[in-house]
């Protein structure tokens, strides 16, 4: 047994916190400096030599600013909330989300990820509410009302930014029309010639937010001339793909849209393995334009999907919490192109 303290001893006493103004002793200058150099306040002049010596002086000392007591001098904090995405995205949007984090990092702000799984509305709002962010990016994981909004904005939200084609009252919408991509799609198998055209819908939870408007886009296409629109449930595994692959022959369908590159490639490796000819059997498109897609044999075609940079995004973020305003703004963020491969 180890005897090296007495009952009743006294804990050691915990280290003490290193304040702003033992910084500002250990650099040689005022609290107020320390305060403008660790909050980059851009409306007071600095020298860089001062600056440095700051940052230098909260390193040794291990100084962190206090993150409520800047925003209660502020009046609002610098968080931006970001709910964690239920479904999976691909790595087109999981790049653009990623670009966005970073981009708002550079303009100063906190980017917290809440996982929000299995919330309502009315209790993501609340949650959300009690991180009190300056902004909440939702991007179509949680269906928002009016009401969610006020408890946005009442909780200090000077931006509500929502994704979807419908608006909702007090917030920007972000409009990423994804009926353009299965019209482009479809719309590209009809000019070579199809008209009997598969279009893959995911069976995987969540992922109806793209591929409901991407089907209905599709059928737009086919109905315009006369064409069919044939739905093909089918989720991203081998086994589902091969099943659908092989009863391909009594569908008669000359043409598919597989919703993207990553279920296309899936999808066409199991048609060939049945011993489908691509294209001369079936054509195939995806969409995204991913790289392995042009490593495939044949050239997978694929509608190009155009965002917006994460900076344009961060952007609109800053100018809407500087400059806040009642009226409801729609930017449209996406275009869409066809890439015309050897796959169809």
């Amino acid at each position: 047994m180890s005897h090296s303290s007495k009952p009743g001893a006294a804990a050691p006493a915990a280290p003490a916190v290193p304040t702003s103004a033992d910084v500002a002793r250990l650099a040689g200058v005022s609290r107020a400096t320390v305060s403008y150099v660790l909050n980059n306040a851009e409306s007071v002049r600095i020298s860089e030599p001062t600056r440095r010596k700051v940052r230098e002086a909260a390193e040794e000392l291990g100084y962190v600013p206090h993150a409520a007591a800047r925003s209660l001098r502020a009046g609002h904090t610098r968080i931006v909330l970001l709910p964690t995405p239920h479904i999976p995205i691909g790595p087109l949007y999981s790049r653009f989300f990623n670009e966005l984090q970073w981009a708002l990092r550079r303009l100063d702000y906190t980017v917290v990820q809440y996982g929000s799984l299995g919330l309502s509305g009315d209790q993501a709002a609340r949650a959300w509410a009690e991180l009190r962010p300056v902004a909440v990016i939702s991007l179509g994981e949680i269906a928002l009302s009016a009401r969610n909004v006020g408890t946005l904005k009442r909780a200090g939200a000077r931006a509500v930014i929502t994704l979807g084609t419908g608006g909702v009252p007090g917030a920007h919408a972000l409009v990423m029309d994804q009926s353009e991509v299965g019209l482009r799609a479809v719309g590209h198998l009809l000019e070579g010639g199809r008209r009997r055209i598969g279009v893959v819908v995911p069976e995987e939870e969540g992922l109806d937010l793209f591929s409901a408007p991407r089907l209905a886009g599709a059928r737009r296409a086919a109905e315009a001339v006369g064409a069919h629109v044939e739905p093909l449930p089918m989720s991203y595994t081998e086994v589902s793909a091969e099943r659908l692959a092989a009863r391909w022959g009594g569908l008669g369908l000359d043409g598919v849209f597989a919703y993207n590159d990553e279920y296309a490639m899936l999808l066409m490796r199991a048609l060939q393995d049945a011993g489908q000819r691509i294209p001369e059997d079936v054509a195939v498109i995806g969409a995204d334009d991913l790289l392995i897609g042009r490593l495939l044999r044949p050239r997978l075609s694929t509608v190009q999907i155009e965002l917006p940079t994460g900076d344009t995004l961060a952007a609109l973020v800053d100018r809407v919490v500087r400059e806040p305003v009642e009226a409801q703004e729609r930017h449209d963020l996406m275009a869409a192109r066809v890439l015309a491969r050897e796959s169809g």
